[in-house]
């Protein structure tokens, strides 16, 4: 089915508008001072959330796995997905292309609404009556209410979380080297 697809090649469908943005000088933004600190800041802000959710959902660590409901996941039920929409939006301002923003925005959730629907009928199946209650009672993408006293924001996996993210930052570099090249051109 459609979802299954988007679901086994979701980091690959998330990356045209990365792509585009990469290789279009098309209507840049050309305001260096403000696009970089503002596109780091929005990309950072995903990556920290990915850490964060990192922690408590273990998936690239070696813990065993259990229904997540703790730290971001008490919030929204998609926070590793919110992070990477943040990230992708991040990089899509580092490139200039501003117009390219609201359309990136759209895509990558368009692409995770199909991705989170397959996930939501596996972990239904997995977890059960406890996932049917967590569904009802956690919002899918935006939370309703932050309670500062269910943060979790640094647990034991904060260090082998942020290693398993490390990698992240490494998606701006190409955006760092187009506008050095733009220089040039």
């Amino acid at each position: 089915s459609i979802p299954q697809i988007a679901y086994r090649f979701r980091g690959l469908l998330v990356s045209p508008p990365l792509i585009i943005a990469l290789f279009s000088f098309v209507y840049e933004f050309e305001i260096d001072w403000l696009i970089w600190p503002s596109g780091g800041f929005v990309f950072f802000l995903g990556l920290i959330l990915r850490i964060w959710a990192q922690q408590h959902l273990h998936y690239r660590l070696k813990v065993k796995k259990c229904l997540t409901t703790t730290g971001p996941y008490s919030f929204i039920r998609n926070p590793i997905y919110v992070g990477n929409m943040l990230m992708c939006l991040g990089a899509i301002v580092t490139s200039e292309l501003l117009w390219l923003a609201p359309i990136t925005l759209f895509y990558c959730f368009s692409i995770y609404c199909l991705v989170v629907h397959c996930e939501e009928k596996h972990l239904l199946r997995k977890y059960g009556e406890s996932y049917q209650k967590y569904l009802s009672a956690v919002p899918r993408w935006l939370p309703r209410t932050i309670r500062f006293k269910d943060l979790g924001l640094i647990n034991r996996y904060f260090l082998t979380s942020v290693v398993a993210e490390i990698h992240c930052p490494l998606l701006l570099l190409p955006y760092a080297f187009k506008e050095f090249v733009s220089s040039w051109i």
